[in-house]
């Protein structure tokens, strides 16, 4: 599996959007977000990928100023009351503990994480032990991550050992009492 899969399997992860409408007032994009009704300026999201609702359809592209979206072969414009989605940002240690471990054990980790009705976008929190082992040669710890996916808590514990094997250790526990644990081991 090669970074390009990782992104697929990345893109298709439920909640990895925010979505709203998008208004002009006072010559000013404003973005309101379906799910919290909050209102923020669109000007916080230039240079972000974002997708607009068309023709039954959403489009892709990256927003630039002024409502202006740029996709790989067209640029268009905005409209008063289109509905847009915005991808959100993963959790960065999160982000970047995903770059370390090997691509069984993600494959392991978002999958079983996705059975339990989680999303990683949905993670609050996440430590990430192995970033501060970068120079060391056996590499041997925990990281702990927290998921809210607005129904249930899941609780996350990652036990690594790199040395002469790879091992992960996913504990998975939910609010409900409910634990699952998955384990790879790379020889």
């Amino acid at each position: 599996m090669n970074r390009q899969h990782r992104m697929k399997l990345l893109d298709i992860q439920s909640r990895a959007f925010t979505e709203g409408t998008i208004e002009v007032i006072n010559e000013q994009w404003i973005f309101f977000d379906e799910e919290t009704e909050e209102a923020t300026s669109l000007d916080e999201y230039h240079h972000q990928e974002i997708e607009v609702f068309r023709i039954n359809r959403w489009k892709k592209g990256v927003l630039l100023e002024s409502g202006k979206i740029c996709s790989a072969n067209e640029t268009f414009y905005l409209h008063n009351k289109d509905l847009v989605r915005i991808r959100k940002h993963l959790v960065y240690s999160l982000e970047r503990l995903f770059e370390e471990v090997n691509d069984e054990s993600f494959i392991q980790f978002v999958t079983t994480l996705n059975s339990l009705n989680f999303s990683i976008y949905d993670c609050l929190y996440c430590y990430n032990h192995l970033s501060f082992l970068k120079d060391e040669s056996r590499k041997n710890g925990v990281n702990f991550m927290i998921f809210d996916n607005q129904e249930q808590i899941c609780n996350v514990q990652h036990h690594f050992c790199y040395f002469e094997k790879s091992n992960d250790r996913f504990e998975f526990t939910l609010n409900t009492g409910k634990r699952l644990v998955i384990e790879k081991l790379i020889v």
